[in-house]
């Protein structure tokens, strides 16, 4: 017989390095579709700090009119604004290991099959309630913030002792496997369904390290406006139907098209609340790692660094070391894995520091 080859499915790329598919076959099976996921989610999404530092200045200038057959100058403020420096740092190349599969608990809001919010699975979903989806989205934001994996919920508060808890076992919280909310996708009759994959990056405090940026640069007496934030792409799977409409609204240029005409709105509403209308699914996604801690047999070793007293990040990096000495549930041992915040700061503070001053 013939070797075995993967089925190639068709995508493109979106402007924000989003994968996008319509091909009809991962729309029909669920094995096909589950086998996509995998494949596309062992490439890591792109993660980068981007720190921008601009001002407005004021300038006057002369502006020639004519008035009544006659030229005449007059002067005018105006103002514009300059950027002083614009700097990217690739936090990505430091993922490490295989993604950890995550799917959302069955009480947990999220897309299920419908356009709204829905916990529960099969027939005991029902819509969430606005105060249950107001306390997910905060809990996802702090989550996000603070560098935790995606199945850790909002019961859980960190304490150095357990760290257990960012361990990759038992990260699959719903009652579903990957595989069934596949083949419920591919059982959906739905004219504009689709089924997203989310990749998140975890293990760092990022808002740690945004605030030791800020500090890093407001000390070298920069007094502009300043934006230091974490930007992630490349961070979306998303399957969808593959008739005509649907990929014309994968369209960006087709779909401004059809908002300037006025259609969209009717597209809008035909998606939201026709019963064949749309649908989406947002169960699951990867968890890439910076940062994870692990069981491990071996004694532990010391791998906290040296603590520098001028570093802004100096707290952040002692609580680090403390918590590579912590044990787990069963009382073994734990090690962190991967690069430490604070250590990775200290290496970039100096490079932050130059690129500010040579502006």
């Amino acid at each position: 017989p013939p070797a075995f080859t993967p089925y190639q499915a068709s995508l493109f790329t979106s402007g924000t390095g989003n994968i996008i598919s319509h091909d009809p076959h991962l729309n029909e099976d669920g094995e096909a579709l589950y086998r996509f996921l995998l494949s596309q989610a062992s490439i890591p999404p792109r993660i980068i700090l981007h720190c921008k530092g601009s001002h407005n200045e004021t300038h006057t200038r002369l502006v020639k009119s004519r008035h009544e057959g006659q030229t005449r100058m007059r002067t005018e403020q105006y103002t514009e604004r300059i950027v002083d420096f614009d700097f990217s740092i690739d936090v990505g190349q430091h993922i490490f290991g295989e993604p950890a599969h995550w799917s959302v608990g069955d009480s947990t809001p999220a897309y299920r099959g419908r356009m709204f919010r829905e916990v529960g699975i099969g027939g005991e979903k029902r819509k969430a309630k606005r105060a249950e989806t107001k306390a997910a989205k905060a809990w996802e934001n702090e989550r996000n913030s603070k560098g935790f994996p995606p199945w850790v919920g909002s019961e859980y508060a960190w304490r150095e002792d357990q760290p257990h808890i960012m361990h990759t076992d038992s990260v699959l919280k719903s009652s579903w496997t990957l595989r069934q909310w596949a083949d419920d996708y591919c059982a959906s009759k739905k004219f504009l369904k689709e089924f997203d994959y989310e990749k998140v990056v975890y293990g760092w405090h990022f808002d740690a390290i945004k605030a030791a940026t800020h500090s890093v640069i407001t000390s070298t007496h920069y007094r502009g406006d300043l934006v230091v934030e974490f930007e992630t792409s490349c961070a979306i799977i998303s399957v969808r139907s593959h008739n005509r409409l649907s990929r014309a609204l994968s369209n960006g240029w087709i779909k401004l098209l059809l908002i300037i005409t006025l259609i969209y709105p009717f597209l809008w509403l035909f998606k939201r609340f026709h019963s064949r209308g749309g649908g989406r699914w947002s169960v699951c996604g990867g968890a890439y790692a910076l940062k994870r801690t692990q069981q491990n047999t071996s004694p532990p070793e010391y791998t906290g660094g040296l603590i520098y007293s001028e570093s802004p990040f100096r707290d952040v990096q002692a609580s680090d070391s403390t918590s590579g000495q912590a044990s787990g549930p069963s009382g073994a041992p734990n090690r962190v894995v991967g690069l430490r915040e604070g250590v990775w700061f200290r290496q970039w503070e100096g490079t932050i520091r130059r690129a500010v001053l040579n502006r």
